[in-house]
Formats: structure tokens, sequence, C-alpha cells
């Protein structure tokens, strides 16, 4: 059994929290509203997703980490969103996120996207996911739905998972166009949080859409590194970076501070129904950007099988 440990995140309501993004997000955007609405019904396009919202016990699951897949890879880390619905006290649940695919099953390692409504008595687990992975064919990106091609909800070495009862409800609703700062969209969002929350760590998920311009993508080769990653230029130079165009469906999962527990404080991985998709990084054309994005804030952390041994390479 993997060790679970629990906290419970400082809640703002939801119009505070909109205000709190909108002043922040006007220092890096050229324009940005920030409003409470209504959860758009996500099984419509573009997201298609197995439930209809991100409403009902928000929570965030931080499972594994960084550390088992460097500097040399733990294969044998291998983990199941059923399990992890179980973990974080939510049978059934609604997951969104970012992850490593399960190498064992895949025979090769990618990136997923995970988008799974998790089983619960008699309804069996409806996989929504899709996985990114280096062509063989023309060493670009490979994108397929992962239920084309498998049954279960395997994933491997880590993954940030935001996770909801998948209701419809009040959510934030965030527009931001034509990026003026430095900060990747996801990056903004948390160092707003932290800014104004400080010590009270805020977490944070859902799902955005780029609808205009372009973005930095990366894929993890098939290959594992065959000799050890110890530095992030190690990690950048094994890596393989695309420019991806939009519109890319991005789930992210945000936590404004560690509270102590070794996260990841953002990871967005993102897909798309063009073919394209992977680890989001930055907009590659600001002045074009637009970002179409619904929040809620998480209520829960949950850190599951947390490494025994850290470092902080290959985070962002």
């Amino acid at each position: 059994m993997a060790k679970v440990e629990k906290f419970a995140f400082h809640v703002p309501s939801l119009e505070e929290l909109a205000g709190v993004l909108q002043k922040g997000l006007k220092e890096n955007f050229a324009d940005a509203q920030v409003s409470v609405v209504n959860c758009p019904d996500l099984t419509q396009e573009p997201f298609n997703f197995p439930a209809k919202g991100i409403c009902g016990k928000p929570r965030i699951a931080d499972v594994g980490g960084v550390p088992y897949l460097i500097p040399v890879v733990q294969k044998e880390k291998v983990y199941d969103l059923n399990t992890v619905a179980k973990d974080i006290e939510l049978p059934g649940a609604f997951i969104l996120g970012a992850g490593a695919a399960s190498s064992k099953i895949l025979g090769v390692n990618a990136e997923l996207i995970p988008i799974v409504q998790t089983k619960i008595e008699k309804k069996p687990a409806v996989n929504g996911s899709y996985v990114a992975q280096i062509n063989p064919a023309d060493k670009g990106c490979l994108l397929e739905k992962y239920s084309s091609k498998y049954t279960d909800c395997e994933f491997g070495l880590l993954a940030n998972l935001y996770a909801s009862e998948g209701q419809p409800g009040k959510v934030i609703e965030v527009k931001a166009n034509g990026r003026t700062g430095e900060l990747n969209f996801v990056s903004c969002l948390r160092q707003i949080l932290d800014k104004h929350y400080g010590e009270k760590p805020v977490g944070m998920g859902g799902t955005f859409v780029i609808q205009k311009g372009k973005a930095k993508i990366h894929i993890m080769p098939p290959e594992f590194s065959a000799c050890p990653l110890n530095t992030d230029e190690d990690v950048n130079n094994w890596l393989k970076f695309f420019e991806m165009k939009a519109p890319l469906i991005c789930q992210p999962v945000i936590v404004s501070r560690d509270p102590g527990f070794d996260l990841r404080l953002e990871h967005t991985h993102c897909f798309s129904h063009h073919g394209e998709g992977g680890h989001y990084h930055q907009d590659t054309s600001p002045d074009s950007v637009q970002y179409l994005g619904y929040f809620l804030p998480a209520e829960l952390l949950f850190r599951i099988d947390r490494p025994p041994e850290t470092h902080l390479i290959g985070r962002d």
C-alpha cells in the first residue's frame, strides 16, 4: 500500500478568487477577464470529457514524483487511477491532470493526459485519456486516444491530478489574451495565488483552451535515459520539444505553495483534435495568444507515495 498523506487547503470564495486573479493577470496579459460562471457542459466540444463538470468535492492528488523518473527511472512505480480515487476518498471521481504513461502497458515511455471517470460499484471506468509519444516513423508527435488500444487506467512514475465528482456548478472562468509578461499562463496563476495567500496554500485545477496561437510542448522520448540525468540541462537535452498549434485543450494542476509534501507546484498536459499534445511549457505567440479556462479551488490535497529521496531537477 502506498503511503497517503492529507492536507486541507485554504479555500477562498469564488468571488474573492476571481478578483485576486483578475488583478494579477492584468500584470501579465494585455487583456484579462475573470468571472464566476456556470461550468460549461464539458461533454461537448472541444472537451468531449466523460463528465459534465469539475465541481463536487474538488481535491488534488500528487502521486509519486519526478525522483522516480530521474536521475534514473524506477519502472516498478505503477499506479491506477481507480485506486487513486479510493485513496483520495472519492471513489468514482472524475480525474483530470498530467502524468506519465505506464511503460509496462505501452512498452515505451510517453506523456499521459488523464481524463477518467473512475469506476464505482457496478459502473466501469470511462477512460477519455490521451497519450502523446514520439512517433517512431517520423520522430514527430503521435497523439492517440488511450482507450483505442488499452482497457486499463494505469499510469507510471508520477502524476498531478485534479479530482471532483464531475458535477456541473459554479466555476471561475478566466479569459486572458495577449501575453505581455514572461510567465506562462499557469505559472502566472500560481504566482498570483502565492503572492496573495502566502502561508495559506491554495490548490486549483480544471481545464483551459489555448484558442489561438502556438505553444512550446515537450514529449518524453520512448526510451528512458541510459545515463543518469543529473541537471535540468541533462533533462532538457533528453526531452523532445515541439511547437504545437491551437486549439490545445489543457489540464492544469496548480498548488500555490508547498506545505511540506515535496509537491510539484504546477503541471499541465494538453491534447488536441488535430493530433498534437504533450506537456505544456509556454505559448510561443504572445501577441496573438488567447486563453479560456475554467477552474475551481481544491479543498484537499492528497500526497500519495512521496519519494523518500528527492531533488528539484526536472520540475518545470
